[in-house]
């Protein structure tokens, strides 16, 4: 497992459109979708990097993960039936800088891979990217209707600390309804 560290100025800025490798399995539960890397997270190497993202306290809370995991230890989601990948796979400072052909592009690349990879359910973690992703401009939170790729498809909040619209408390709960409807 890699230790922990924090990059420097210089490191973030070299992580500009650097990627990120899915964490993915066959047959998962979920397959949680980030909308891209962070400069942060690119720069670490791993998936919702930056100390201030909820992901992961969101992940114990909700009981998706026996403890609270840190970004350095995704591979361990693998064996929990839980995976992650990304809608865009360059990395920004923030989402803002993608554009609509970006995301449309990443909505269709991730329906591929769905297909091929059969996850129970997927969740894309962010309402207003998914919005623009697969033209769903009154999209809503939680379970939507049509299934994606043969899968469950549900939207929940962004854990990014920058997404003041949902606490902690509030995301555990959401992420909770997804676990216990599957």
């Amino acid at each position: 497992m890699a230790a922990p560290f924090r990059p420097t100025p210089a490191q973030l800025v070299a992580a500009r459109s650097l990627t990120l490798p899915d964490v993915i399995a066959k047959g998962l539960r979920v397959l949680f979708v980030g909308i891209n890397p962070g400069l942060y997270s690119a720069a670490v190497g791993h998936n919702f990097g930056r100390p201030g993202n909820r992901f992961w306290p969101t992940l114990a809370r909700s009981e998706f993960t026996p403890r609270q995991l840190s970004p350095f230890d995704e591979q361990q989601l693998i064996a929990l039936g839980l995976g992650i990948t990304n809608l865009v796979e360059r990395a920004t400072a923030r989402a803002d800088e993608l554009s609509r052909e970006e995301l449309l592009a990443g909505g269709a690349r991730l329906e591929h891979k769905v297909r091929a990879m059969k996850p129970r359910a997927v969740a894309v973690l962010g309402v207003s990217a998914y919005r623009l992703a697969f033209a769903q401009p009154r999209a809503k939170l939680g379970q939507q209707p049509a299934p994606f790729g043969g899968a469950l498809l549900w939207v929940l909040p962004n854990p990014s600390g920058l997404n003041a619209h949902h606490q902690l408390p509030d995301l555990a709960r959401l992420f909770a309804e997804l676990r216990e409807a599957l």
